[in-house]
Formats: structure tokens, C-alpha cells, sequence
């Protein structure tokens, strides 16, 4: 399988530089995020955090003195990590946008089949049905995501008016998404994830290219 080019996390340095102590701060995202990757969120706590950095949950308080400061940050980390690779592939200036968008969706895909992104999104996918805090991280997360996609849109078929192009870009980051239970890190369809690949491509440049302004809005009534 493809190996991602996406890195586990991106996380920007709080002002101040190492005031506050930017090795500690990274030490426990990356403590946070190995627990929903390996144990699942609801180990997630501020102490079983603490713990897997070798530090008292006292210490951890300096950096993060409650739980949703500490999401807030990794999810910011994680989204991150996918806007510097989705803007090199949206912008090159050597590929059509046809093939920035097939780039694109084949990096998103790879992406799927590693065991971090497929272990981490549904847990937060879960943690969303309980918790109104999560939910709105989760939903802007996926906004910052569809960034790129929006923008191929655009290009590819300038005609279709923003809202439309809100929803076709919805459509496909749903339609990868939910390859997740599929064909994720050791899913049963897993293998198959380059075909899948190409499907994918194809069919999402065939409803882009095609769709007439109004056409999404039009009245399905007989």
C-alpha cells in the first residue's frame, strides 16, 4: 500500500516560543494521540495522559488546565498536518486541475488505509454523538478539510454557484470518509484500496464536470 505523505500531527508553536515549554506541549499531544489510537477515547483522560508522558497530571495542567484545551489543540494538530500536503497537490502549477483532484483524492485514500487515521476519525466520529464540544472541533475540522476540494471544484467547473459546490465538495469528502470502515488499516477491503482509488476518481470527476447550476436544487417532483 501507498505509504500517506500526511504527518501525524502539525503543531504550531504557542506564542511565546518556549515559554511554556514547547517539547512538553508536543510530548503530550502525541501521548493523547497514541491513547485514541491504540486504547480508544474513552481512555482519553487528563491522568492517563499524564501518565503516558511520565508526568503528574499537575504538571500536565500547566499546559492544558482542562480536557477541551487539550482536543482543541489536537485536533488543530491533526487537521493541520493535512493542509500543507492538500495545498501542495491544489496548487502545483504543473498539473491540470483534473489531476490535482485525482492527487488529491488518491493522498486522502492512501491516507485512510494507515492504522492512525483509521483508528483516531471514527473515534472522534463517536465522541461527537455525546459530547456538543467535540461535535463543533469535528465539524470545523472537516470544514478546514474541504478547503482544497472547493477549490478544484471551483476549477474544474467555475459555473456552479458556491452552494452547490459546498455540497458536491460534502458528497466527496463523505464518500472517502466513509471508506474508513471498509477499506481502512487492516479492513477487509483494505487491498483493494487502489481500485477503489480509481473508481473514485473517476466518478467524482464525472459528477463535477456534469452538474448543470440549479441541477443539485432542482425539484425531484413529478
Amino acid at each position: 500500500m501507498t505509504e500517506s505523505f500526511v504527518q501525524d500531527l502539525k503543531i504550531t508553536p504557542r506564542e511565546g516560543g518556549y515559554a511554556r515549554g514547547q517539547e512538553g506541549l508536543e510530548q503530550i499531544l502525541y501521548a493523547a494521540l497514541n491513547i485514541l489510537v491504540e486504547q480508544g477515547s474513552k481512555a482519553l483522560t487528563l491522568r492517563r495522559i499524564a501518565s503516558e508522558c511520565g508526568m503528574k497530571a499537575g504538571n500536565l495542567a500547566y499546559y492544558f488546565p482542562s480536557k477541551e484545551e487539550l482536543l482543541r489543540e489536537l485536533l488543530n494538530a491533526i487537521i493541520s498536518s493535512y493542509e500543507e500536503p492538500f495545498d501542495r497537490i491544489v496548487h502545483d502549477p504543473s498539473e491540470s486541475a483534473e489531476k490535482r483532484l485525482e492527487n488529491l483524492v488518491v493522498l486522502i485514500l492512501d491516507d485512510i488505509t494507515t492504522k492512525k487515521t483509521t483508528r483516531v476519525f471514527p473515534e472522534l466520529w463517536a465522541m461527537t454523538n455525546h459530547d456538543p464540544f467535540v461535535q463543533e472541533r469535528v465539524n470545523e475540522l472537516y470544514q478546514r478539510a474541504r478547503v482544497a476540494i472547493l477549490e478544484l471544484i471551483e476549477e474544474i467547473n467555475p459555473a456552479l454557484p458556491p452552494d452547490e459546490r459546498e455540497i458536491v465538495a460534502l458528497f466527496i469528502s463523505a464518500s472517502m470518509e466513509g471508506m474508513t470502515i471498509f477499506a481502512g488499516h487492516e479492513k477487509p477491503w483494505c487491498e483493494q484500496m487502489p481500485a477503489i482509488e480509481r473508481v473514485a476518481v473517476k466518478s467524482f470527476l464525472h459528477v463535477i464536470h456534469t452538474l448543470k447550476p440549479g441541477e443539485i436544487r432542482a425539484s425531484t417532483d413529478a
